[in-house]
């Protein structure tokens, strides 16, 4: 791989080029307003794989976001890696907290990132990760040394649920054939220590109203006779956890699977500084299930929390008002065995039943997605650690991951693959957050350490 490396190496700056032209588009998949430039994105990243040399690339419309295919066949006999990643965002709000604008990627030096981090909107989560790919192919196609056959799915609505990439796989199977997935929408333990997430958690979103009145009402009026949803509503939700924080919806544990007391104590050998973790946040205790480190609380255990909560009056200055509705946004973090339909059954069940008189209760599904777990004795596993090997001069650390990336368990569903989830990121780089940045480093070193997983690949398929 040295013409490769050596072709990295020349063209670093234009890499950073092309990935800002991608972050400057924003590709909204949750607000309908941004749906235009959420097409945009799609046709640019079609454009991007063009140059990069693959022999066809289509953008595929659905019924919410378009899909973008391209594939690089030099060989059928020669293993396949189907790249997987998605170029819409999370929105940007508040906006009033980022420092710079949010869709005008600027880089700034940080504690964390010495050599620099870009600062905007997807700069982590997804498009610095995914275009990563796009350029290491890129570099071992001018190179020559390509030794796989490559193809190419970037969505846009993983931020969204991927309403439509199960249809889609299901009708593309033959298309979407490979042996492997790779994917980097990941994290690593730092940047002087290389990582390979082989679990992800589930996911059950909801949405929930409460309504009272049938209209709001003056609260010095009626206040006190009249079921007020804001205060029903927190009184609820309050009424799902424990002291300890253990989640008290009939049936939520289940189907938990329980990790073995080896796994636990193998995980809590991983690097991790909690008095750090805490000064990092800004706050003085970590506050998560009794009996479980924090490691175990962001991984292995399932959660519920509130994403935003909101009814009433919220302007400016007093207006004494009883509001006639609430609303909140619920997520559950899943673990292996829960199934997603299942816990939003459990959790709309649950929360209707504790309704007290004079409210009535919706709870509007929104997406779900399965936890997944990849061994890491597989020739897969493996080429991704060798790789991190001679990238980082380090073995990396087998980690599970508290997020959801819902098409790994289709993958395996539909493919009958497995996925290696190989990510450059790190957990500090606020993703989803205000200020989201992606290190400088860690975007040539995702493009330096590519090449060599398909060359360890290649190498243990033959």
């Amino acid at each position: 791989m040295l013409r490769t490396q050596e072709y990295v190496e020349k063209n670093k700056e234009q890499f950073l080029d092309k990935l800002f032209q991608l972050l400057r588009i924003p590709s909204i998949s949750a607000d309908p307003a941004y749906r235009n430039e959420v097409a945009r994105t799609a046709d640019e990243v079609a454009s991007q794989l063009r140059l990069a040399g693959c022999q066809s690339v289509t953008v595929f419309n659905t019924a919410g976001h378009p899909i973008v295919f391209g594939e690089h066949i030099i060989d059928p006999a020669l293993p396949t890696v189907l790249v997987y990643g998605h170029y819409d965002v999370q929105p940007p709000d508040p906006l009033d907290l980022w420092e710079t604008p949010p869709f005008e990627p600027v880089i700034r030096i940080t504690e964390t990132h010495p050599q620099g981090a870009i600062f905007a909107r997807g700069s982590c989560d997804d498009k610095g990760q995914a275009m990563m790919h796009v350029y290491a192919f890129e570099a071992m196609v001018a190179s020559g040394e390509l030794p796989c056959n490559v193809k190419f799915m970037i969505e846009g609505e993983e931020e969204v649920g991927s309403t439509n990439l199960a249809t889609f796989c299901q009708e593309n199977k033959d298309k979407l054939s490979c042996d492997v997935v790779l994917i980097s929408d990941t994290s690593v333990i730092a940047n002087d220590i290389p990582s390979i997430t082989v679990g992800l958690r589930g996911l059950s979103y909801v949405e929930v109203e409460v309504t009272g009145p049938n209209k709001d009402l003056h609260s010095g009026v009626y206040g006190g006779a009249v079921a007020n949803p804001a205060q029903v509503l927190c009184d609820m939700i309050a009424s799902l956890k424990d002291d300890k924080k253990h989640i008290l919806i009939p049936g939520f544990y289940d189907d938990v699977l329980e990790v073995s007391a080896e796994e636990r104590e193998a995980m809590n050998t991983a690097p991790f500084n909690k008095q750090k973790y805490m000064d990092g946040l800004g706050v003085n205790a970590t506050m998560g299930e009794e009996g479980f480190t924090v490691l175990e609380q962001t991984s292995i255990r399932p959660t519920l929390e509130i994403n935003g909560i909101w009814g009433g009056y919220i302007g400016e200055g007093a207006k004494t008002v009883l509001p006639s509705k609430a609303f909140a946004k619920i997520s559950m973090r899943l673990v292996p065995n829960q199934k997603s339909d299942v816990i939003t059954s459990l959790f709309a069940e649950h929360f209707t039943r504790i309704a007290p008189p004079g409210v009535k209760v919706e709870v509007r599904p929104h997406h779900g997605g399965e936890a997944a777990v990849t061994p890491s004795d597989t020739p897969e596993y493996q080429a991704a650690a060798g790789a991190m090997q001679k990238s980082y001069g380090k073995t990396p650390i087998p980690v599970r991951g508290g997020g959801s990336i819902p098409i790994v368990a289709l993958f395996e569903k539909v493919l009958q693959v497995k996925t290696v989830l190989m990510g450059f990121g790190l957990d500090s780089d606020d993703i989803h957050s205000p200020n989201e940045h992606y290190g400088v480093f860690n975007f040539y070193k995702g493009i330096e350490t590519i090449p060599y997983f398909y060359e360890e690949y290649a190498r243990l398929k033959k």
